[in-house]
């Protein structure tokens, strides 16, 4: 456990399982409570934060003043952070439906509101690159307006999550606000070369062989999802270490009807992951192989929870509560603590 940094306090809204708020408490920062719609992250969120709170509501509805008497914050706290990574489908260049995740779209604004009234010291954004990108959305431009406005200043990236601690070809929006200091000091991007699956998961970093459908009664990170018939041939013809579905892509039997003539169309669904490249993006479907390149380097199967959760950058010790498919969704949902951990420290660098 971090020593704690004197005075700083954060509350974590949108927190799912905590991936930010594991983070932040591990650059010393103490997390007050975490505020999610989603009743499922409670029993993760509570078993790995027990000095926190857990607030299931929907921020849409929840009013600062409540807020106020659940944690006893104050207005124009120095040492408070708001950490906001609202829900992001809105933006996603994956989502197909815009009306259908609106929703997301106007939550920045409900954080927003919580911001006005408190102005806590400090504020921390995290979402995905479309949130910069979009251009017929003026969410962002309105908010860093109203940040202005009030006094922060502020500083946004887009950063690669592989130069900040996180084995994974993944791209984020990040933005830290302060109204008590000028210099906000960005976290600087460490280039590695280690930051691949090989240096993170496999047998040499004691992961167990596992076969697909996988049950441990003693630790369901270990379970892995079963496959189907065809989807088991498919990734035992699949080459190990980075192999994809042009290796059976002429196999009447196994060829995909969809993906007939589209070679270059999804051609990382049903591919493994090279062990010295970093992993795919880890999303809410990642122990499926028929979501992505999710395959196991080597072992015909996909990747366990706990294989997810390693590359996601969660300690060994972490505790997730649910089943499989549960378990998956707030590993995939959430941001990774070692990113998380370096935003922090841009922030306890100037507590110090």
């Amino acid at each position: 456990m971090a020593k704690k940094v004197k005075g700083l306090q954060a509350v974590d809204f949108f927190c799912g399982a905590g991936g930010m708020s594991c983070g932040f408490s591990q650059s010393g920062i103490e997390i007050l409570a975490g505020i999610d719609i989603e009743p499922q992250f409670r029993e993760t969120y509570l078993a790995n934060h027990k000095n926190s709170k857990f607030i299931n509501r929907d921020i849409i509805k929840y009013q600062p003043e409540e807020l106020k008497k659940e944690i006893k914050i104050s207005k124009f706290d120095d040492s408070l952070i708001f950490i906001g990574c609202s829900p992001c489908q809105y933006w996603s260049k994956i989502n197909k439906a815009k009306h259908r995740s609106s929703y997301s779209n106007n939550l920045i604004y409900d954080f927003q509101r919580f911001i006005k009234y408190f102005m806590p010291g400090y504020v921390v954004v995290e979402n995905v690159p479309g949130i910069v990108n979009s251009k017929n959305n003026h969410v962002l431009l309105s908010f860093l307006d109203f940040l202005t406005f009030h006094g922060y200043k502020y500083e946004y990236q887009i950063i690669r999550t592989d130069h900040y601690g996180v084995p994974q070809k993944r791209n984020r929006f990040v933005l830290i606000a302060s109204r008590v200091t000028n210099a906000i000091v960005f976290p600087k991007p460490e280039v590695r070369n280690d930051m691949t699956v090989r240096a993170f998961i496999g047998p040499h970093n004691g992961f167990p062989i596992l076969q697909d459908g996988h049950v441990d009664p003693a630790n369901i990170m270990n379970n892995t999802s079963a496959l189907s018939s065809l989807n088991k041939l498919r990734i035992k013809v699949t080459p190990k270490d980075g192999g994809d579905r042009m290796a059976w892509k002429d196999d009447p039997k196994l060829q995909i009807p969809a993906y007939e003539g589209k070679d270059h169309y999804y051609r990382s669904v049903y591919g493994r992951l090279w062990w010295d490249k970093p992993s795919t993006t880890i999303t809410t479907r990642f122990i499926a192989t028929s979501c992505g390149r999710f395959g196991h380097p080597e072992e015909d199967r996909g990747l366990s929870l706990k294989e997810g959760a390693t590359l996601q950058t969660f300690p060994k010790n972490y505790q997730f509560k649910g089943g499989l498919v549960s378990i998956a969704k707030q590993i995939g949902n959430a941001v990774p603590p070692e990113m998380a951990r370096r935003m922090a420290n841009a922030i306890v660098s100037k507590n110090g």
